[in-house]
């Protein structure tokens, strides 16, 4: 008799456990401009959704995990300006039509980013009203870009570095135009020659390729479920708006085109809507299906 229930008693544990929801974080702990991995791992739920309790409650999209059964996942990117503090998330979701909540917390440390002293133009720095109003036009085509997500996954495989080559600038780093602290440094320079070959990060479609004022000439790549990456001051484009690309493609040459110093690519990336350290992210995205 004994033996049945502890047979049974194992059998409900089982049970019990095959049917547990998971919720796990990658990393723990972030800093400013990074992005966090959510998972959540259950069996048989329904429209799980996702809510940051910050300053205006942030509404984020589980997407279901294409790599691993009973899984889905969520990309929490944090700006760069973003208050230093724990985050309560909440996800809810259906089962047996019935919702369900769970709570977790998100961990935010200040990123130390460093300075740098970038000495350009006055007419770079200082705009007259057409380059206000070319900027201001270009830098709205750009948000109207990020702000869509396209909800179908259009990679399969790792993300990749556009190449391989000395990190001349870190993404955050101050910038310091002609000694007034201008903004922050949006992405990660490489160091290239003018020509250069670019690789696409994965595959994704391209929804912006053209010369802009600060960024030269830019291509702009969708990867689904709200990720852009983005490369800036080539000399040459391969792609146009709406072309495919696949990983590894050479979408470009690299050069010195908008407001530079010098020849390089300037990476960067997105995630909905949200500028975050590419390099990071690329880490993080590739924790998605391994």
């Amino acid at each position: 008799m004994m033996k049945k229930v502890a047979i049974l008693l194992t059998l409900i544990i089982s049970f019990l456990s095959s049917n547990e929801l998971k919720l796990n974080f990658e990393p723990k702990t972030i800093t400013n401009a990074q992005t966090a991995l959510l998972h959540l791992n259950a069996k048989n739920i329904k429209e799980p959704k996702l809510t940051v309790l910050d300053e205006k409650k942030t509404n984020i999209e589980f997407f279901k995990n294409p790599f691993k059964e009973d899984s889905f996942y969520a990309l929490i990117p944090v700006s760069y300006y973003k208050k230093i503090e724990d985050y309560k998330v909440i996800v809810s979701y259906l089962k047996d039509g019935k919702k369900v909540f769970n709570s977790t917390y998100l961990k935010l440390k200040n990123g130390t980013y460093k300075s740098e002293v970038i000495n350009v133009k006055s007419s770079k720095v200082t705009l007259n009203k057409k380059d206000k109003l070319r900027t201001k036009k270009e830098y709205q085509e750009a948000m109207n870009i990020y702000n869509t997500t396209t909800k179908k996954l259009l990679w399969h495989k790792d993300f990749i570095y556009p190449l391989n080559s000395k990190i001349t600038s870190e993404f955050g780093t101050k910038r310091v135009y002609n000694n007034k602290i201008k903004s922050y440094h949006s992405g990660t320079d490489f160091r290239a020659a003018v020509g250069t070959k670019i690789k696409a990060a994965n595959d994704g479609v391209v929804v912006l390729a053209k010369h802009r004022f600060y960024a030269g000439n830019s291509i702009i790549i969708d990867h689904g479920h709200g990720v852009y990456t983005c490369y800036y001051h080539l000399s040459k484009m391969n792609f146009k708006e709406n072309d495919k690309v696949k990983r590894g493609d050479i979408i470009g040459l690299s050069g010195n085109t908008g407001r530079v110093t010098g020849p390089h690519l300037h990476f960067s990336a997105r995630v909905n809507s949200v500028q975050v350290d590419p390099m990071q992210l690329i880490t993080i995205l590739n924790k998605i299906n391994n």
